[in-house]
């Protein structure tokens, strides 16, 4: 099996006699965990699961959400038992019925369309990503060429570059950069999806730096803390790890990145959904385990996880935090209401 694992782990073995785990002679042995911290859900995350959980308790079901709420499949599945009906597309929303937005954002044409069919929009985007639709409105208006960096295809991207699809191109890399035709070299600007991998993205703006020696920086930094702190409590204990277990959704942006900077460190790891995908393959031989958790994932899944390594020896569980997060977001003023 690759020691390195980018993605959904593959599925569970039952574990065969003397291979349980356990180095191979059947005896249960002693392990450590070390959790990073901060991890699992941010402000928000928080904020954007509150919407829904808000508007369901004030108007009951079905309540419509555009897209996933926030990218993890037990978040999603809790919310749609209570009531939620996840959908792609605005057109599979019965007009004039309230819609709620992810937290990932939506471009302008999203919004222009849900205006025409007389629907009733609740906005749980993140007001970190809000920030970056204004940023790229505001360069646009200058008469800049934005660079957005960021993965194509992702929900947030897709809405960033929505707010000024003629002045804007998207980079994943710094090969992507050497290939850029701008408009003007002298007038460039540069935003990035809040879920990117620092030293990655660095990489990228020093390319862009080279090429265009005029680039002008966002008023500050795209990248959101909660990523940033995860991928740096993560930074501070895959040194000392055997393997490192990320807890989120393979469609979770910050969750792979994670697993991203694991490898780039030199230490193996594997992006699992929750306790059921560990592998006991994995634990043979293993004294030392790396633990954290994607900003979508539940804390609750990181706990099951660490019951679940209990079940193979004695664990001392220590926690690292590099960090003390207090940020709060509050609800936007339609949900505000007492439940």
């Amino acid at each position: 099996m690759s020691p390195t694992h980018i993605g959904q782990a593959p599925a569970p073995r039952e574990p065969e006699h003397g291979h349980d785990g356990t180095g191979g002679d059947g005896a249960l042995r002693s392990r450590r965990v070390l959790l990073a911290s901060p991890r699992s859900f941010c402000a928000g995350v928080e904020r954007a699961i509150e919407v829904v959980e808000r508007v369901l308790a004030q108007r009951g079901s079905p309540v419509y959400v555009r897209k996933q709420i926030v990218h993890n499949t037990h978040v999603v599945r809790g919310l749609e038992q209570r009531g939620a009906v996840f959908v792609d597309e605005l057109d599979q929303v019965p007009e004039g019925e309230l819609v709620i937005f992810s937290a990932h954002g939506v471009s302008p044409a999203v919004r222009g369309e849900a205006a025409v069919r007389g629907l009733e929009v609740v906005d749980a985007t993140c007001p970190l990503v809000t920030k970056v639709h204004s940023q790229a409105r505001r360069f646009a208006a200058r008469g800049e060429t934005v660079v957005l960096i960021g993965h194509v295809g992702h929900e947030e991207v897709e809405g960033t570059f929505g707010e000024a699809p003629e002045s804007t191109v998207v980079v994943e890399t710094a090969e992507d950069v050497a290939a850029l035709e701008v408009a003007d070299p002298a007038r460039v600007s540069y935003l990035t999806q809040t879920t990117l991998a620092v030293e990655e993205t660095r990489e990228v703006i020093e390319a862009l730096r080279e090429r265009f020696p005029a680039l002008k920086d966002p008023p500050s930094e795209d990248i959101c803390y909660a990523t940033t702190n995860r991928q740096l409590s993560l930074e501070a204990i895959a040194g000392e790890a055997d393997f490192v277990l990320v807890v989120g959704s393979d469609n979770s942006s910050n969750s792979v990145r994670l697993v991203e900077v694991c490898r780039r460190l030199g230490t193996p790891a594997y992006l699992i959904e929750d306790a059921g995908a560990v592998d006991p393959e994995w634990l043979r031989e293993t004294e030392t385990i790396g633990l954290t958790a994607g900003a979508s994932a539940p804390e609750g899944l990181v706990e099951e996880v660490v019951e679940h390594l209990r079940t193979f020896g004695p664990l001392t569980v220590t926690e690292h935090a590099t960090t003390v997060e207090d940020v709060y977001f509050a609800p936007p003023a339609a949900v505000r209401k007492q439940r």
